[in-house]
């Protein structure tokens, strides 16, 4: 029987990259394969990204560099367009079916999560039936050969144990930034903190529709 493939050992940068491929793959698939632009301004994203950051294009094309000779990502050619377009390769250089790559997606693009947190952001990804759905996919992921997540140990505070992906170094800020909000004191009101949140998404939504119509 042939072995498993390993996973990659991805850079933080190379994470940020694949992961924002891949959604925009599920959310914006009439864009999708993605421009250097456009692809740049998604991995720049202030919503559902964790640890916000600020890429310039030359990171973002030096990554996607990477990602290609690691067979990851290639180049989408033909049709009207001249402009060169990205896209990712993740389930085709390993078997994995939607609902996987989804929580892979967002264990990239947000760091340690619990299953409740993948099933409430999964969104336009994938639609689970309940967070049982999540835990059992989860579990296949961590039980597999390779294993794509690992489930961590609860900390002081935490009511559920949180998820990683096993595709590379994890960021220390992700993680001190998930636990914040279960060790502070005084709380936000969540129904504004929600609001907000909400107001954010949509005008990066509307940053992101520009960005592709320019693109087009």
């Amino acid at each position: 029987m042939e072995d498993a493939k390993p996973l990659p050992n991805l850079s933080l940068e190379e994470q940020r990259v694949l992961g924002s491929l891949i959604e925009k793959s599920r959310t914006t698939p009439d864009y999708y394969p993605m421009t250097l632009n456009s692809l740049t301004a998604a991995c720049n994203q202030k919503s559902a990204r964790n640890p916000v950051v600020n890429y310039d294009e030359e990171t973002v094309t030096l990554t996607l560099d990477s990602l290609k000779i690691k067979g990851l990502i290639s180049k989408a050619t033909g049709g009207s367009s001249r402009v060169i377009k990205y896209k990712h390769n993740l389930g085709i250089v390993y078997p994995l079916i939607p609902s996987e790559l989804s929580i892979l997606c967002l264990l990239l693009l947000r760091g340690p999560l619990t299953p409740g947190e993948i099933n409430s952001n999964a969104g336009k990804l994938y639609e689970f039936d309940s967070i049982e759905e999540v835990l059992d996919q989860l579990i296949k992921l961590s039980e597999g050969e390779p294993a794509f997540v690992k489930q961590l140990p609860k900390k002081t505070g935490q009511k559920e144990s949180r998820f990683i992906h096993l595709l590379g170094e994890q960021s220390e800020i992700q993680e001190t930034n998930q636990q914040a909000p279960e060790t502070t004191i005084f709380q936000p009101n969540e129904a504004l903190e929600n609001r907000i949140l909400r107001l954010e998404k949509e005008v990066e939504d509307l940053k992101e529709m520009v960005n592709l119509l320019m693109d087009k």
